[in-house]
């Protein structure tokens, strides 16, 4: 008896084909709740340090005084405590990964804005 359903098994398996995606080559689709990487509007980012502060492996560094913030992507671990202590909301979970690479990636950003130019702030900050 266990012969048959083995064989069962085995031919919905030749028919059905492979289960899995080749991931180089097909990307998998995403769902919309899933939780990829951190993103920061850095025009609305007051450079408090809580997200620092909140971030249990240490993967956020803020310096207030050159208003940089910057995140090593080999240590965040995706919790969302950063984004949901923001309290300008400028941090957001996306649902895109960050690409597998052998180095360690640290994403850096500082804010740009004048302080004198009132009009011009929020269209020239940007990355580093």
């Amino acid at each position: 008896m266990s012969f048959f359903s083995m064989t069962k098994t085995l031919i919905k398996s030749i028919f059905h084909g492979p289960y899995t995606v080749k991931y180089p080559l097909e990307k998998k689709e995403s769902f919309p709740a899933s939780r990829g990487r951190i993103e920061i509007n850095i025009q609305d980012c007051i450079f408090c340090g809580l997200c620092a502060r909140r971030c249990p492996t240490g993967a956020i560094n803020i310096e207030k005084a050159e208003s940089r913030w910057s995140i090593n992507r080999l240590r965040c671990i995706q919790c969302s405590y950063c984004s949901e202590v923001c309290p300008k909301k400028c941090l957001k979970m996306s649902n895109n990964y960050t690409a597998p690479s052998f180095e360690n990636v640290e994403d850096e950003y500082c804010n740009a804005r004048v302080p004198d130019n009132k009009e011009n702030n929020r269209n020239i900050a940007g990355a580093c």
